[in-house]
């Protein structure tokens, strides 16, 4: 069975280029829906900015990632700016590594 935490693992070994923190602490990922029978994922996910220059970086590591959860198939981004992102969405993780909170 495909989870969440599976795939939330996964992605954590996806790094922003630039900021250099995983996207799953930088508060990028809004959703997972998982179609158990197809072992299909559709990752709902945004970027720090909708103009981000390296967004093609994610669509190739992000589905990747979550391929390597036994029985994915087959994964989707679905880009979305509503809500837009904010350093409110860091989790204390990323606030410590970019040295917001000690």
């Amino acid at each position: 069975m495909i989870t969440k935490d599976q795939i939330l693992e996964q992605l954590k070994d996806v790094i922003d280029p630039e900021i250099k923190i995983n996207i799953v602490d930088l508060g990028l990922i809004y959703n997972i829906i998982i179609d158990q029978e197809k072992g299909f994922v559709e990752i709902i996910m945004t970027l720090t900015t909708p103009g981000c220059p390296l967004s093609f970086v994610f669509e190739e590591l992000v589905p990747a990632a979550g391929k390597k959860v036994e029985g994915v198939k087959d994964v989707k981004i679905t880009l979305v700016w509503e809500p837009a992102w904010d350093p409110e969405k860091l989790t204390d993780d990323a606030k410590e590594m970019l040295g917001i909170i000690r």
